[in-house]
């Protein structure tokens, strides 16, 4: 069969791609840009790439079309399916029709800390010897691609709440059917297609439908929308895990997955999430010692191990595995050190995990200066829907640099204002580097948070500082 993927550069669909190239299709794409690092990988899976959404790059017709999220009506190639009455699914739809039946599907969902569960589940059945199936939004660290078919029953998929197609407004996750289900948090978000919180909690409601009741759903105790979710309708037994680190005697539960820190302050430390002891009640079940920093880190690990534990994977053995879990690009990536200067890369774009970033780097470097260098780039975050909420979230960044993208929906210079004298904004990238380059002294550490490529500005402000 003869498969053509729209938007194939995307990490979803191009992880998609790689998977129907795997089942033995021809597979050929399209993009309006085709760049590194997904062409190159998808070129070294033997598919054939195309730049733009011209008709003719569907020409001879496909037997299959598939079409991401990214697209709409009045695209190019969109409108020539339509005419051209060319069958097409959406990517959801061909994991459900092709990837996923008579697997045992691993979900990962949740507003934050997806793309590093979901790795951190396929790292734990890998090491185990599982060989899983896996889609994972991101470029794991311990795997040379975010998708393959795998050779066991387990499927362990990045489960986005995002909605699936132009001709499909449910959410992505609702063609999976987990069989094990990881909900890791949940908050406002993605304001372009949701208009509450409410909206969402309805997508998660119907997620939660899917689960057979001989699955298991893993999920924070104290998270009060996914408890209000649940309240909805639950068919499932759960597994809880605290997010309270540490968790103080008196509210451990035999049935509650914990951390403690193995090396910190006091009772009341949380630790900098390098060295934890992972424990179910009292009944400890081993210590993860890893690169990752934070907070949000360690309950991204009590996760995993519950899933994978459902899936068969002793807790013991798990732990033992996360040791050597490298983790993900783009989170907290030190991406390098010029002059002295320490420039990490970070995905961040919503003002909890901007938060989280920013404690996880601060417990790493103490009393070094953190320049914060920010783009308010998701289609929430231009919107103006958490500008009230930046200036808390940046509270732990020394100095903070915004960057103002054409047409952006909120003041940006009053969230600056507000932030005491220590941000300034900025209408060019140029102007940014020429900024940390005059400013930057030896030690000092910038933290750039961005869900795009952010016109290459890492690599900028890196060769700028070898250049000065």
């Amino acid at each position: 069969m003869r498969v053509h993927i729209l938007g194939a550069c995307g990490t979803f669909m191009g992880g998609v791609a790689v998977l129907a190239r795997e089942l033995g299709f021809e597979v050929a794409g399209s993009d309006a840009c085709v760049y590194p690092p997904m062409s190159e990988l998808l070129a070294a899976q033997g598919i054939r790439l195309h730049e733009g959404y011209e008709p003719g790059h569907l020409q001879p017709a496909p037997d299959l079309v598939v079409i991401g999220n990214a697209l709409s009506r009045g695209n190019p190639a969109v409108e020539y399916v339509l005419d051209r009455g060319l069958p097409y699914v959406s990517g959801p739809e061909f994991l459900a029709r092709h990837v996923l039946p008579e697997r045992w599907v691993v979900a990962v969902a949740g507003t934050h800390g997806k793309t590093t569960t979901t790795a951190m589940v396929a790292w734990i059945l890998e090491a185990a010897g599982l060989a899983p199936g896996f889609l994972i939004g991101g470029a794991a660290l311990n795997f040379q691609t975010s998708a393959r078919l795998g050779r066991g029953p387990f499927f362990v998929v990045e489960a986005d709440e995002y909605d699936t197609a132009f001709f499909d407004k449910r959410s992505k996750f609702v063609h999976y059917r987990p069989r094990t289900l990881v909900l890791n948090n949940l908050e406002y978000d993605h304001a372009d297609i949701f208009p509450d919180l409410a909206a969402i909690q309805t997508q998660f409601h119907h997620l939660l439908r899917t689960v057979p009741g001989n699955g298991r759903i893993v999920l924070p105790r104290e998270d009060e929308a996914l408890a209000e979710v649940v309240a909805r309708g639950c068919w499932t037994p759960r597994e809880y895990f605290s997010t309270r680190i540490p968790l103080p005697a008196e509210e451990m539960d035999a049935a509650l997955w914990h951390a403690r820190p193995a090396a910190g302050g006091g009772p009341d430390d949380p630790g900098d999430g390098q060295v934890f002891d992972v424990f179910l009640g009292s009944a400890l079940q081993g210590r993860v010692q890893w690169s990752l920093l934070g907070h949000h880190n360690m309950t991204n690990a009590l996760a995993a191990v519950a899933a994978a534990r459902h899936a068969g994977v002793p807790p013991a053995q798990a732990v033992r595995a996360l040791a050597a879990f490298r983790g993900v690009r783009r989170r907290l990536e030190l991406r390098g050190t010029a002059r002295g200067v320490s420039v990490y890369d970070d995905f961040a774009h919503h003002p909890t995990a901007i938060a989280a970033t920013l404690a996880g780097l601060r417990r790493r470097v103490g009393d070094a200066r953190i320049l914060a260098v920010l783009e308010p780039r998701s289609h929430t975050m231009r919107m103006g829907v958490h500008a009230a909420c930046l200036p808390a979230a940046l509270a732990a960044a020394d100095a903070v640099l915004f960057y103002r993208p054409p047409e952006l929906g909120f003041d940006l210079e009053a969230v600056a204002a507000r932030l005491g004298g220590k941000a300034r904004v900025f209408a060019r990238i140029e102007e940014i580097v020429d900024h940390i380059v005059q400013e930057a002294a030896a030690g000092d550490q910038v933290l750039v948070m961005s869900n795009g490529a952010f016109g290459g500005i890492h690599d900028a402000i890196l060769e700028a500082l070898q250049r000065a």
